[in-house]
C-alpha cells in the first residue's frame, strides 16, 4: 500500500479523510486507485483534485463514516464500488456493531486495492448472480464459533462458497480474535489475513477450476477432488500434519488443497502490500547478492518483470529487518513464517496465475479503449 500526498503537500494515508494540514477533505478514487483532496462544488458533488473529475461521496462515507471511496458522477449508484459488494452487513442499531463493521470495511477495501492494480477480475452478484463477488458481514444470532467451551448453534463462520465471502464481524474485535487465535495454535489472524485468504478461494473458482493449469496445480498442492468435508474434520479432530512447515506456510494450509491454495495466496497478498509500502517510503529492499535487481518501482510491471527467486529474496531481505524493529519494541515478529524450498514452488504458481491474468486484465483494456 502506498502513500499520497495532498494538494497542499501533505502526506496522506489510504484511510484518510480529512487533510491534518490544509483541512480540505479526501476521497478515494477506485477509478484511478489514488487519494485525492476534494472541492466542494455543491448538489452533493466535489470535484478531485487529482484529475479535476466529479464525484459523489459513497453512502456509507457521508452517512457512517466508515469508507472514504467516491463514486464517479456518472455512475448511478449511491454506494462505492468497495460498499456495493457488501450485501450483508450487521444491525446498526447496535452502536459497538458499527465500530466493528468500521474496521472490517476498512480491510476490504485494502484487498480490493490490491486486486485493483493487479488488474485481477471482479465481477459482482449484479454481473453473475450465481457466482459473483459479494460480501456477508454477520453477527452470531445465538452461540458463536468465538466461545470455545459452548455448542455451537446459529454461528457465523467466516468462509467462501459460490462468490460469497462472508465474515464474523467478532474478528474486528481485538480479543475475541487473539483468544481465537491461540486456542486454534494460530502464529497469525487478521481481517485483512482473512479477506485474502477467502479471496484465494474466489479466484480458485475464477482462475483454476476447469483450466489448462489444473494438473500444474494438482501436482504442487494436492487433488482437490478428494472429499474436503471428511479431511476438514480429521484437521480440526486431529490438528495439522505432522512437521508441516516442511512443506505448507502454515498448519491450517496442511488440511487441503484447496486450503493450501488459499494460504499461499493469502501470502503472497501480504508480500506484495507490504513490498509496495516499503518501497513507498524509500526502504532499500535490495539483496545482499550483487546478481539480484534492485527495485526501483514496486507496481505491476516491476512485479511481472522479476523471478519469484528474486522477490523472495527482497522479501526475506526486508523481513528480517521488520521482525528486528519489532524486538526492538518488545513486540513478537510481525513475520514468523519460514520459505522452504517447497512453499517457494507454491508461490511461484500464485506468482504465474496472477501475473498471466494481470498481464491479460491490461491487454483487455487496452483494446477497449
Amino acid at each position: 500500500m502506498k502513500t499520497y500526498s495532498c494538494q497542499c503537500g501533505v502526506r496522506l494515508h489510504f484511510e484518510n479523510t480529512l487533510c491534518v494540514s490544509c483541512q480540505r477533505e479526501l476521497g478515494f478514487l477506485p477509478d484511478i486507485r489514488l487519494l485525492s483532496a476534494l472541492e466542494p462544488r455543491g448538489d452533493n458533488l466535489w470535484q478531485a483534485t487529482a484529475n479535476k473529475s466529479s464525484y459523489r461521496k459513497c453512502r456509507n462515507y457521508s452517512d457512517h463514516h466508515v469508507c472514504n471511496w467516491m463514486v464517479p458522477e456518472s455512475d448511478n449508484h449511491a454506494y462505492c464500488y468497495s460498499c456495493r459488494l457488501s450485501e450483508i452487513i450487521p444491525d446498526l442499531s447496535n452502536p459497538n456493531n458499527l465500530k466493528l463493521w468500521g474496521l472490517i470495511e476498512n480491510a476490504k477495501r485494502r484487498l480490493l486495492y490490491s486486486l485493483l492494480w493487479l488488474d485481477l477480475p471482479i465481477v459482482n452478484r449484479e454481473e453473475n448472480p450465481q457466482l459473483g463477488l459479494a460480501f456477508h458481514l454477520m453477527e452470531d444470532q445465538g452461540y458463536s464459533e468465538f466461545a470455545q467451551d459452548m455448542p455451537l448453534q446459529d454461528a457465523v463462520f467466516t468462509g467462501h462458497r459460490n462468490g460469497i465471502i462472508t465474515l464474523n464481524i467478532a474478528e474486528a474485535n481485538p480479543v475475541s480474535r487473539e483468544q481465537t487465535r491461540a486456542h486454534m495454535d494460530e502464529n497469525y489472524r487478521t481481517l485483512l489475513g482473512h479477506f485474502r485468504h477467502e479471496s484465494g478461494h474466489y479466484y480458485w473458482d475464477v482462475l483454476l477450476r476447469n483450466s489448462p493449469r489444473i494438473d500444474e496445480f494438482r501436482a504442487l498442492f494436492g487433488d482437490e477432488r478428494i472429499g474436503y468435508g471428511d479431511v476438514m474434520q480429521g484437521y480440526y479432530a486431529n490438528g495439522p500434519v505432522a512437521n508441516w512447515q516442511t512443506n505448507w506456510i502454515s498448519g491450517y494450509a496442511s488440511a487441503h488443497s484447496w486450503e493450501d491454495w488459499a494460504e499461499t495466496w493469502a501470502h503472497y497478498l501480504h508480500m506484495i502490500d507490504s513490498m509496495e509500502t516499503a518501497n513507498d517510503y524509500g526502504f532499500d529492499l535490495g539483496s545482499t547478492n550483487e546478481h539480484t535487481p534492485r527495485m526501483q518501482q514496486f507496481n505491476a510491471d516491476y512485479l511481472a518483470s522479476i523471478s519469484i527467486h528474486d522477490l523472495v529474496n527482497e522479501w526475506s531481505h526486508f523481513t528480517v529487518a521488520l521482525n528486528d524493529m519489532n524486538r526492538s519494541m518488545g513486540l513478537p515478529d510481525a513475520y514468523p513464517f519460514v520459505l522452504t524450498d517447497t512453499i517457494i514452488q507454491k508461490l511461484a504458481f500464485v506468482h504465474s496465475v496472477i501475473i498471466d491474468q494481470s498481464r491479460s486484465g491490461r491487454e483487455s483494456k487496452s483494446i477497449s479503449n
